[in-house]
């Protein structure tokens, strides 16, 4: 087979593929987690295999631990976590309101301080910012509802996913094995190898980013509730889960941590620095160790083309297509290396005489 019609199939199936996820977006919520949890899981299966664990019974095991941690934490944490939502979502048009109560009292000094010009825009930025977070809370229920978080909803994800994940589990090891047969015979080592960068690659943004995730949203909810924040454990869960996009989670949980922070504390302004002091630190920390332990350069994803692929699979998919998005942009960045690679091994690239001229000027 030639490589023109290898092309058109690989594209042709791609294309079958985003169609099929774009028709069935609506029901494919708790496959894709369970998919993802199983992929999570299936070290720790295989782990259990080999201490003579049977397949099933590790499986068993593994899952029912999972979801008893997952249980038990959903029953502690989400009362609290859910009046601090509730709170600050009825608190924070007086927040924006009490900040521009103060950025008007101190007028005076602003515009001493940055000129007329500069005052102007910063109150003009404070309007614009009330306008936007009024216009998010009254747009809320409805986009819950959009993305399917109604009581029948969840109790659907609820039940479904667990057997989703416990099912994929189970024939992990058959599935890989079947995927194995259906590859060509003629080019499976290539196939194996880009399926490994892949594997590496996925492992970097389900295990490692979601481990820092999980850290991020553990140090801010922590440490904003130390320092006596309101509705700090909220700002900082949600500044944490949203550190999946970049910069996004950190700029606001530091944005509404501040805002928060001068309408509670001032005149004290030394506690606005901590708050300020706990973004700015843990930013050093995740970046130049916690993100390079845990996820290292197996992802290797540019932050700009991430941003692209969340926005482009949120408005092509919803919900599920913010799930996807970074698995999708991570396996899309190992193919067009590899894309890249043959394409400089490629007589389109040296040319014909392109081996002549290297011999030659090496000489």
């Amino acid at each position: 087979m030639t490589l023109r019609n290898q092309v058109l199939i690989w594209v042709a199936f791609l294309v079958v593929l985003v169609l099929l996820l774009w028709l069935f977006r609506g029901i494919l919520l708790p496959f894709v987690v369970g998919a993802a949890l199983a992929y999570l899981l299936n070290p720790l299966v295989n782990q259990l295999q080999k201490w003579r664990f049977s397949r099933g019974w590790a499986t068993a095991v593994v899952l029912l631990c999972v979801i008893t941690i997952i249980v038990s934490l959903f029953f502690m944490l989400v009362p609290l976590i859910g009046q601090q939502v509730i709170g600050l979502v009825q608190r924070l048009p007086g927040y924006v309101t009490d900040l521009q109560a103060l950025v008007t009292k101190w007028s005076p000094e602003i515009n001493e301080w940055l000129g007329p010009e500069r005052a102007a825009q910063l109150q003009t930025s404070i309007s614009g910012m009330a306008s936007q977070v009024l216009g998010f809370i009254a747009t809320l229920p409805a986009e819950l509802v959009n993305i399917g978080l109604t009581g029948a909803g969840v109790i659907g994800f609820t039940l479904l996913t667990p057997v989703v994940a416990f099912y994929l589990l189970l024939d992990w090891e058959g599935m890989v094995r079947g995927l194995q047969g259906l590859l060509p015979r003629d080019s499976r080592g290539e196939i194996n190898g880009i399926l490994g960068d892949i594997d590496k690659s996925m492992a970097g943004v389900i295990r490692g980013q979601g481990g820092v995730l999980l850290i991020d949203a553990a140090y801010y909810a922590t440490a904003l509730s130390l320092i006596g924040l309101n509705f700090g454990l909220a700002v900082g869960l949600m500044a944490g889960l949203l550190s999946f996009i970049p910069f996004v989670g950190f700029a606001f949980g530091f944005a509404l941590s501040v805002g928060i922070a001068i309408v509670q504390f001032w005149p004290n302004y030394w506690m606005v620095v901590a708050v300020c002091a706990i973004f700015l630190g843990w930013q050093f920390i995740e970046g130049n160790i916690l993100y390079p332990k845990l996820v290292g350069s197996s992802i290797n994803i540019n932050p700009v083309w991430l941003m692209f692929a969340l926005l482009a699979f949120g408005a092509l998919f919803g919900f599920v297509g913010l799930l996807l998005a970074v698995p999708l942009a991570a396996i899309v960045g190992v193919l067009i290396r590899y894309g890249v690679r043959k394409y400089k091994a490629s007589t389109l690239y040296k040319g014909t005489n392109g081996d002549a001229d290297g011999d030659a000027s090496a000489a």
